[in-house]
C-alpha cells in the first residue's frame, strides 16, 4: 500500500494550525503559571441559573433533542432580551436562531452568506475564529486594522471606505471588540451603517461582551441604525454574560430571510445542542438590572486592578472600554517579539499571556502587543501582579 503525496488538510484551513490558546494553556499547566491568556472566568455564574439547568435536567426537559431553532422558552427570552436593553422588536419565531455558542452563530452566518470568492472586511486584529470561518466559506478577508489611538485602539473610517470594493459583500465586526477592548462609538457605528447602506453590504456583528462595557463608553447594536435592521445578523452569547462558558449557548436575531439563511447552515453543523442549559440561559436573560450592574462593576474594579498592576510592572496599558481583556505594549520593557515574550513569560514570571499577533494577518502590526485576560479572581489576579512586578 502506497501513501499518498497529497495534503490531509485541505488548502482553504492550511494556515491554520493548533489555536494558540491550546498552546499557552498547555504552557501554563506544564510551569504551573496564573493563566491570564484564555478568556474563561475561573468562577461560575449566579447559582439560580445553575440551578435552573439541574432542575431542567431533572424535569426531563432538553435531555432529548431540542427544536432546530431552541426551545420556545428561549428564544422568547432572547426577543424580551433585545427589546429590554435596545428597545429592538423580534419575532421569537421568525427572527431568533440559538446556536452553539457564538462560535457557531458566526460560522453558519458565513458558511450561508458567503459565496466563493466574496470578500469579507473584518476589524483587525480579530479572533481567530474569523479568519477560518471566512476560508471555510470559500471568501476573501480583507483587514481594516484598529490603531492605537490617544490610549486606545480607533477605527479609521477612511481606511474602512477605501476597503469596501464591488466584490465585497459582508461586514463582519465585533464590538465591545475582543482583544483590544475597543467599543465603537454611536459616530463610528453610524458611518459603519451608512456605508452598509450606500454600498448594499451585509453585517454581521458579535456582541457577545454587550453587557461589559466601562466608564463612559454604551453598547449600540448595528442593527439599531437607520436602513441596518434588515441587513444585519447579529450574534450574542450566553457564556459571557452569565459565565458559563462551557455551556456553549449562543444565538442570532435578524429579519427573516437572514435566520432562514442562516438556519439552513446551522442544521448541518450541529444540529441542535445544550438542550438543559437553553431553559436555564431562559431564566437568566430575565434577571434583574442588578445581576447586569453587579456583573459589570465587579469586572470594572479587576479591570483597574489588573490594569494597574500591569502599568506598575513596566507595560505601556492601553485603555479597555469593553469586555474582560487588557492589551499591553511590551516595548517599554526592552521587548518587540510578543510570541517570543509570552512564551518566555511563564518562566520568568509564572503568568501565561496571549501574543495580539496571533489575531492580525499583518502580523508585524500586532507584534509588540500582548493580552491579558481579567476574568478572574481578584486574589488571583494580585498573584498574577505580584508576579508581573519581577519584570520591572
Amino acid at each position: 500500500m502506497t501513501s499518498s503525496t497529497r495534503p490531509f488538510l485541505n488548502r482553504r484551513l492550511a494556515e491554520f494550525g493548533t489555536t494558540i490558546f491550546a498552546e499557552m494553556s498547555a504552557l501554563a499547566l506544564r510551569t504551573g503559571s496564573i493563566n491570564l491568556g484564555q478568556g474563561f472566568p475561573d468562577t461560575d455564574g449566579p447559582e439560580e441559573v445553575r440551578e435552573a439547568a439541574v432542575r431542567a435536567l431533572r424535569d426531563g426537559r432538553g435531555n432529548q433533542y431540542p427544536p432546530g431553532p431552541g426551545v420556545p422558552e428561549l428564544r422568547t427570552a432572547i426577543a424580551a432580551h433585545q427589546q429590554r436593553w435596545y428597545g429592538l422588536s423580534y419575532d421569537p419565531d421568525a427572527e431568533v436562531l440559538v446556536t452553539a455558542g457564538a462560535t457557531e452563530a458566526i460560522a453558519a452566518s458565513l458558511l450561508a452568506l458567503l459565496e466563493p470568492g466574496d470578500e469579507v472586511i473584518a476589524l483587525e486584529p480579530y479572533y481567530d475564529s474569523y479568519a477560518a470561518c471566512i476560508a471555510m466559506a470559500g471568501g476573501t478577508r480583507v483587514p481594516v486594522t484598529l490603531r492605537p489611538h490617544e490610549g486606545s485602539f480607533r477605527l479609521d473610517l477612511d481606511e474602512l471606505r477605501a476597503a469596501v470594493t464591488d466584490r465585497t459583500r459582508l461586514l463582519l465586526l465585533n464590538t465591545p471588540h475582543n482583544p483590544t477592548g475597543a467599543v465603537l462609538t454611536r459616530a463610528e457605528l453610524a458611518a459603519v451603517a451608512e456605508l452598509a447602506v450606500e454600498r448594499d453590504l451585509l453585517v454581521v456583528t458579535d456582541e457577545v461582551y454587550e453587557h461589559l462595557v466601562f466608564d463612559d463608553a454604551e453598547h449600540l447594536p448595528l442593527a439599531g441604525f437607520p436602513g441596518m435592521r434588515d441587513r444585519t445578523v447579529t450574534i450574542g452569547s450566553a457564556g459571557k454574560t452569565f459565565s458559563f462558558t462551557g455551556w456553549k449557548v449562543g444565538w442570532v436575531t435578524a429579519s427573516p430571510p437572514l435566520v432562514a439563511a442562516v438556519r439552513s447552515a446551522k442544521q448541518f453543523l450541529t444540529y441542535v445542542s445544550s438542550g438543559p442549559f437553553q431553559y436555564a440561559v431562559a431564566e437568566a436573560l430575565a434577571l434583574p438590572d442588578a445581576y447586569f450592574t453587579a456583573f459589570r462593576e465587579d469586572m470594572l474594579a479587576k479591570r483597574d486592578l489588573l490594569a494597574a498592576g500591569l502599568k506598575d510592572a513596566g507595560f505601556d496599558v492601553f485603555r479597555t472600554a469593553g469586555t474582560y481583556f487588557v492589551t499591553t505594549d511590551i516595548r517599554p520593557l526592552g521587548e518587540s517579539d510578543g510570541f517570543a515574550f509570552c512564551r518566555a513569560l511563564p518562566e520568568r514570571a509564572g503568568v501565561v499571556a496571549i501574543p495580539n499577533a496571533v489575531f492580525y494577518d499583518h502580523r508585524e502590526a500586532g507584534a509588540p502587543f500582548v493580552r491579558f485576560a481579567f476574568c478572574k479572581r481578584a486574589e488571583v489576579l494580585a498573584e498574577a501582579v505580584q508576579r508581573l512586578k519581577t519584570l520591572a
